[in-house]
């Protein structure tokens, strides 16, 4: 039997297709989303549709953004499913989220997300936070812990500045690759991201908190004395009370937001401002599986 085919379907390599298929660990997702009626709720990813009966068997209607075309084409032809469904077929990546929501019905979005392009996809995803009440998604475990990471750990990296900058985030579950099909190499997790409706601390523009993380953790082995000799002196770090000789994994995220601050006010010359590194693209042209880390991941 294909191990890559599961309800007819031949799952594929490029959209990172691995399919839910453990009745036990659906229902479990399903109770941790706790989907209702009259909810503004959008599925990225419906695949064969494992999450997306249930929800709509609970909520009665349903939005899903899907890609694969003959996934979309089978979402439509169902007898049961597709008079409840609006299905957007187009890249998640490119979609944007804020024309399904409405102030009286916050976005509600989840799905078990292709882990190969899972990082961009939640970066833009924070993008429509004002108008999101929560999402849950399927992830690789590794990229979960990273998102929940707190300082003066191997795990706290951009990932976790940009999301708990911007998001309450509480790891739900943990699920093991024999509940997929076909199975993938790693486990995974869902997390429940929930944005801040109020930021105590707010960022002066978000992009520079972006610029600041991208400078530290590019190199995280080094010091912020030399991860920051592009944006900020050594004087200038002393001046705002953080120690020069910290690697990037010691400072808090409040330490960020000082450092994003500062060089929103004293902004640098678009050549000094920090890229990914050839180190870090050369693992993207490696890692285009479903069942690799994103590279961003090891920011």
């Amino acid at each position: 039997m294909n191990s890559k085919s599961h309800l007819g379907h031949q799952a594929k390599k490029r959209f990172g297709q691995n399919f839910l298929h453990n009745d036990a660990v659906i229902s479990d997702i399903i109770d941790a989303i706790n989907p209702e009626p009259g909810e503004n709720l959008i599925e990225i990813g419906p695949g064969l549709g494992a999450l997306t009966e249930p929800v709509i068997e609970r909520a009665k209607k349903l939005s899903v953004v899907e890609l694969d075309r003959d996934l979309a084409h089978r979402l439509r032809h169902h007898p049961f499913l597709a008079p409840h469904l609006t299905i957007y077929e187009t890249d998640a990546l490119k979609f944007d989220f804020a024309q399904l929501a409405s102030e009286d019905k916050p976005l509600r979005i989840f799905g078990n997300l292709p882990y190969n392009i899972s990082t961009p996809l939640i970066f833009h995803l924070l993008t429509f936070k004002s108008q999101v009440k929560d999402m849950h998604f399927m992830l690789q475990k590794e990229v979960v812990q990273r998102m929940a990471a707190g300082p003066d750990c191997k795990a706290y990296g951009r990932l976790s500045i940009m999301t708990q900058y911007q998001c309450q985030v509480l790891p739900v579950m943990e699920i093991g690759p024999e509940a997929f099909k076909p199975a993938p190499k790693v486990d995974s997790a869902i997390v429940r991201l929930i944005p801040h409706k109020e930021i105590k601390n707010p960022v002066k523009d978000i992009a520079a908190l972006n610029t600041v993380c991208l400078a530290a953790f590019n190199q995280r082995r080094k010091t912020i004395r030399n991860s920051f000799k592009n944006l900020i002196s050594v004087e200038q770090l002393e001046n705002l009370n953080i120690d020069a000789n910290l690697r990037p994994e010691n400072l808090s995220i409040d330490d960020y937001i000082t450092l994003a601050n500062f060089i929103t006010d004293n902004p640098v010359q678009e050549d000094n401002k920090p890229k990914k590194s050839k180190r870090h693209m050369a693992k993207k042209q490696m890692t285009d599986s479903p069942n690799a880390v994103n590279p961003d991941m090891l920011d």
